[in-house]
């Protein structure tokens, strides 16, 4: 079994900050241990403040931890940050890694050169992210004229043009539109399943979780609050799935429905939303009920809400 890309033990970083005439000490990441293995997809969640940022400023060497240790690609990322450098892409969706006045391409030979990548080596790479990401018709404009969805899947590709082993995204979909963020999503699930990438997101947007992410971390005021699968998520909180059934006829509301709540009818009830302990029961057990009192024409279930469910593991922490 391989080493894990990403181990922290202990990992604390303090920050003194002034707090109107005295100084005091804010702890952003408290005592924090994981590992991330190679090849896996990580969401790291949190609000703001949770000091998601500063993990990543001490995975990638930028920040010097307070106290306990970390080793990213088996590297100590401050003794070691030049070669660290060649295992690690990143991207932060507010700093941009690429030359302002200079056009897409010129940007990525700058960073070819600095990686070290034969002229043979850029050329494919650059070919392959350039065709994936569908760039061809902006890579000779300048940054500054792409628009905000050019512009970021550029700084993706510019993060992965040296093939790391570990891909760190911060925000990368924010202010993207639906189509934007819909093409940088299946874009890195095609690299991860091609290249073996490991992926560590930071995000508010839950959909990039969903779609992207089979583990998640939920870090709370520096401390970590969950480690596992979003479904295991979900459950810890006690979330519930809903079933939209469409009906046939108007009916009353569907209430008493073993193992559900009635959140409410829609079109004289012709629709109605029944919530469900995934624990409990099914999807399929109470469809079953509902179809013993009404004509079922179509049915979706959602998901919970993993926003909600973020906000319930902080309720519940206070």
């Amino acid at each position: 079994m391989s080493d894990p890309i990403i181990r922290t033990h202990g990992l604390t970083r303090d920050f003194r900050v002034r707090d109107g005439l005295r100084r005091r000490t804010v702890r952003a990441v408290d005592d924090l241990s994981v590992e991330v293995a190679a090849g896996e997809a990580v969401g790291y969640i949190g609000a703001n403040g949770a000091g998601k940022s500063t993990t990543i400023k001490m995975l990638t060497g930028i920040l010097v931890p307070t106290s306990g240790s970390v080793l990213t690609c088996g590297l100590r990322p401050v003794a070691d940050r030049r070669r660290l450098a060649r295992e690690v892409g990143v991207v932060f969706g507010q700093r941009s890694q690429l030359w302002w006045d200079l056009p897409v391409r010129e940007s990525f030979r700058i960073l070819a050169a600095i990686h070290d990548l034969s002229t043979e080596a850029e050329r494919r790479r650059t070919d392959e992210l350039v065709d994936r990401l569908e760039m061809a018709e902006f890579l000779g404009t300048p940054v500054r004229q792409l628009s905000l969805g050019q512009r970021m899947r550029a700084e993706v590709a510019a993060a992965l043009l040296h093939s790391p082993r570990l891909i760190i995204l911060d925000e990368p979909t924010i202010g993207l539109d639906v189509l934007s963020k819909q093409r940088l999503r299946e874009f890195l699930v095609a690299e991860r399943a091609s290249h073996g990438t490991t992926l560590l997101l930071t995000t508010h947007d839950m959909g990039d979780v969903e779609r992207l992410c089979g583990r998640v971390l939920v870090v709370d005021r520096g401390r970590l609050a969950y480690d596992g699968d979003l479904r295991g998520l979900s459950r810890t909180v006690g979330a519930e799935r809903v079933l939209v059934v469409d009906l046939a006829a108007s009916t009353g509301d569907l209430t008493g429905i073993p193992g559900t709540r009635h959140l409410a009818s829609e079109a004289n009830g012709l629709r109605q939303r029944l919530a469900f302990d995934a624990e409990a029961t099914t999807a399929a057990r109470v469809l079953a009920a509902v179809s013993e009192r009404a004509e079922v024409l179509d049915l979706t279930v959602e998901e919970p809400d993993i926003e909600d469910v973020v906000r319930r593991i902080y309720a519940s922490r206070r």
